[in-house]
């Protein structure tokens, strides 16, 4: 059994070592890949408290709707559309301050104040998928935050593969 992690009192960088130890042992655990996958949002989510994380899953020309936490989401999203579509397209995260000044930024919802998406890749290159990540705060985001979640991108990649073969 998993607990979130009570990390008031750490540092974004200590958070974050203690999250991936979590996100590696939920990865490890007998269960299906959904409940894997599920499991690592939540922990994402919870350890951060942000307004919404989650993945949105390249099908076809476009984005759908993943596993997620938070408030209801828009369920697909345009190649090269939003911060999410333009993290697609340029294959590279990115870490938006302010979502009102990001030209072309969808509003899936009005709390929403910064960003981060991450593509995830799958062993040829090409985007699988992306993990979004919205604050209601602006700038919420910065170095430390590409760092780690990019790392994370790659334990998520297999296990996003095989559940897109799925659907």
């Amino acid at each position: 059994m998993h607990t979130i992690i009570n990390s008031n009192h750490l540092s974004k960088t200590e958070k974050y070592d203690l999250l991936l130890q979590q996100i590696q042992s939920l990865l490890q655990e007998d269960t299906s890949v959904l409940a894997k996958l599920s499991n690592c949002i939540s922990a994402i989510h919870f350890t951060f408290q942000f307004h919404w994380t989650g993945f949105y899953l390249v099908k076809e020309n476009q984005l759908a709707l993943g596993i997620f936490q938070g408030p209801v989401a828009c369920t697909s999203i345009g190649f090269g559309k939003g911060v999410c579509g333009t993290a697609w397209k340029e294959k590279k995260t990115i870490l938006v301050d302010d979502v009102d000044a990001f030209e072309g930024h969808i509003a899936c919802s009005s709390h929403s104040k910064s960003e981060i998406v991450v593509p995830i890749f799958n062993t040829n290159h090409e985007v699988i998928a992306v993990l979004d990540i919205d604050s209601e705060h602006c700038a919420t985001f910065d170095v430390t935050d590409l760092k780690y979640l990019e790392l994370m991108q790659t334990s998520f990649a297999s296990l996003l593969e095989k559940l897109i073969s799925t659907i």
